[in-house]
């Protein structure tokens, strides 16, 4: 049986069955949000594009896009952009992460959309937004969290700030953003018949992230520099620590009675005191650190897994999935030789699942043209599978 006919008789899964959403495929944040609708049960389309879309990893491992389907359409070619609004006319969501004015040159843009489809919801995935100074310059994950503050609080004080892979910008700032303002958007689109655009910019989104932090900072709670405040590792009591083995133990023991417990197992209650008095918070760091340097990993684990002491061992991300608690949960799953996230979060009535692998470019091409009634599909580029 081909992916295609798998996908078609898959019985739907998830509080979106029935929304369809096209995806002009991309890198990055906006695969990311597709796939998370796709998890929550949309029927996504991916539109891919000949020769696919660039830092591109093999298809058949790229998570980002399970729970898809795939048809190519060449944008550039005379009937492609008729192909898009074919689909757009059938769709309830539009993705695309082009910068501003490439959709409309390409005659997929949010006017040529609303025209063929009022109700239909235009998400616009960017960095710099589709508007102001930066808005047509190019741009990555730590450009845009570099300019919003974010990275600059990352990191020890005597040491640039540090990389957080593309977490806090692409998928954090930009991907859930994006998600958020698509399912509002839709919400209001079934209420009233009127679609919207979504312009979801990483750079709010990231700067949005920090509401708290930027409510402290104003209250004369938040020292504008790295390894300084409570939660940036400034605190002894609020960090990581290398242990006997090389490896290291995360401690967020913020409140007294999780302090008193921490520090009595890990061995040093007469240091306790120095919780209180920030101008001994280097010596109580040197204290815990030399005592967590006395044992491996798995032997602080050990001695805090049963406690209220907000310790954890630091893992990787092969070893993740393995943590009793994680496996317990289902937190990771295996699907077709991939060890990967399962959807989240979580639902009683309506449950989602890893119902494909990655979509392969081009290969629902038959299926897509079926369920959605676009014949015009079946003379898209194809790639043979």
């Amino acid at each position: 049986m081909t992916t295609a006919d798998t996908t078609a008789t898959t019985p739907p899964h998830g509080p979106l069955a029935g929304v369809r959403v096209v995806e002009l495929a991309g890198i990055g944040p906006g695969p990311f949000a597709a796939m998370l609708l796709a998890d929550l049960g949309a029927d996504v389309v991916r539109v891919d594009r000949p020769g696919g879309p660039g830092l591109a990893i093999d298809p058949a491992h790229d998570v980002t896009n399970r729970n898809k389907r795939s048809v190519v359409i060449d944008l550039k070619a005379p009937d492609g952009a008729a192909q898009v609004l074919d689909l757009a006319e059938r769709a309830d969501v539009l993705i695309e992460g082009y910068r501003p004015g490439v959709a409309e040159r390409l005659g997929v843009g949010p006017e040529a959309c609303h025209a063929r489809n009022a109700r239909l919801v235009y998400g616009r995935m960017t960095g710099w937004g589709q508007d102001g100074p930066l808005a047509r310059r190019a741009g990555h994950d730590i450009s845009y969290i570099a300019l919003t503050g974010t990275l600059g609080m990352i990191g020890t004080p005597d040491a640039p700030p540090a990389v957080p892979a593309n977490l806090i910008g692409d998928f954090a700032g930009g991907s859930l953003y994006l998600v958020v303002g698509i399912l509002a958007a839709l919400h209001h689109a079934r209420a009233t018949g009127t679609g919207q655009v979504v312009d979801a910019a990483i750079v709010d989104g990231a700067s949005h992230l920090s509401a708290m932090i930027h409510g402290m900072l104003a209250a004369g709670g938040w020292q504008d520099r790295r390894g300084a405040n409570l939660l940036d590792g400034g605190c002894p009591f609020y960090g990581t620590y290398e242990t006997a083995d090389g490896r290291y133990m995360a401690v967020g023991a913020l409140e007294p009675q999780f302090y008193e417990v921490f520090m009595e197992l890990l061995g040093i209650p007469d240091k306790a005191p120095a919780r209180d008095d920030i101008s001994r918070w280097s010596e109580l760091r040197e204290a815990v650190a030399a005592r967590f340097k006395t044992r491996t990993r798995e032997e602080w684990t050990a001695v805090f897994e049963e406690s209220d002491a907000c310790v954890a061992p630091v893992l990787s991300l092969r070893e993740a999935p393995h943590h009793p608690h994680l496996a317990a949960r289902g937190t990771f799953t295996d699907h077709g030789g991939i060890t990967q996230p399962a959807p989240a979060p979580r639902f009683s009535a309506t449950p989602t699942a890893v119902r494909t692998g990655p979509a392969r470019p081009g290969a629902d091409t038959d299926a897509v043209a079926r369920d959605w009634g676009v014949p015009r599909l079946l003379t898209s580029p194809r790639t043979p599978q």
